[in-house]
């Protein structure tokens, strides 16, 4: 597929791998200009990619093409951290209406992978889709790393410490938030506490559903 980011076209490619052990298929998303790099989010003198912004975009959108395209209607969708900031925004705004994924629960895991630079000034123009208002993009005009963060969880119906520390504006927004929340649990307890928290969330969708 091509996905069009800022009237550029960029070729969006998908991969399938199988964890036999777990009778699990795993689906990648790849680009040879955003992804095909030696390093994650810095070059080798430690500088932040320039494009972080548009690969941010572009990983996002193309998540949520990719589910489309395979024809999974997702009753939770787990996102976590900030390269995943935008999926909640658009499957509250842009992708509502689809019926892939109109009865989607979102939850949304924060992390300290803080970062000190600022996204590029168009980046709430690039992000704009059709079904967003300019309420929606508020935060993205000043696209640091909390905004992008704080944009995050204002659309997901859930959220996840996921770090035993993280930035204290997130940490205070979480600590105020009024949706669900599921504080920090080590590697040890995650997988019970986030298996009964996604069991309490769906279970929410199936009371509205009766």
């Amino acid at each position: 597929m091509n996905l069009i980011i800022d009237e550029t076209d960029h070729p969006l490619i998908i991969k399938v791998a199988s964890i036999q052990s777990a009778r699990m298929q795993v689906y990648f998303i790849d680009n040879e200009e955003y992804f095909q790099r030696k390093n994650t989010y810095r070059d080798a003198k430690r500088q932040f990619y320039p494009d972080n912004d548009a690969r941010t975009i572009f990983f996002c959108r193309g998540v949520l093409e990719t589910v489309k395209k395979l024809g999974w209607a997702p009753d939770l969708i787990h996102c976590h951290g900030w390269i995943t900031s935008l999926i909640p925004l658009y499957v509250k705004t842009a992708y509502k209406d689809d019926p892939i994924f109109m009865n989607a629960k979102m939850v949304y895991s924060l992390y300290n992978h803080d970062f000190e630079e600022v996204f590029n000034d168009d980046y709430a123009r690039k992000v704009k889709m059709a079904g967003m208002t300019a309420d929606d993009l508020k935060l993205l005009k000043n696209p640091n790393f909390v905004n992008i963060n704080l944009t995050a969880m204002k659309y997901s119906d859930a959220i996840i410490q996921g770090s035993e520390k993280i930035h204290p504006d997130l940490m205070a927004a979480f600590n105020k938030a009024t949706k669900p929340t599921l504080g920090y649990h080590n590697v040890d307890e995650y997988i019970k506490a986030y298996s009964k928290f996604y069991d309490e969330i769906l279970s929410q969708v199936e009371l509205m559903v009766e």
